[in-house]
């Protein structure tokens, strides 16, 4: 992972789930089946130049295999 989530994840949202993600297929081939939800919120991260900022951050995650791809979207600090 290029990027470490410090502490929780703030005010998260489910954007899409299921047969609406577009790399659903991608998802299972490489993660495994499950129910699938892609999510989005706020959290304080440290990036690859070791700055701790917060940001907006995507992730796709699933019953048993949990959080996967994390990648920040924009900072908003």
């Amino acid at each position: 992972m290029s990027i470490e989530i410090i502490g929780r994840i703030d005010h998260p949202e489910v954007i899409e789930v299921g047969s609406s993600i577009r790399t659903l297929k991608q998802l299972q081939q490489r993660f495994g089946r499950g129910r699938w939800r892609k999510m989005k919120g706020i959290a304080t991260v440290r990036d690859l130049r070791d700055e701790v900022r917060r940001a907006e951050v995507h992730w796709y995650e699933a019953h048993g295999i949990g959080r996967v791809l994390v990648k920040i979207k924009r900072y908003v600090d």
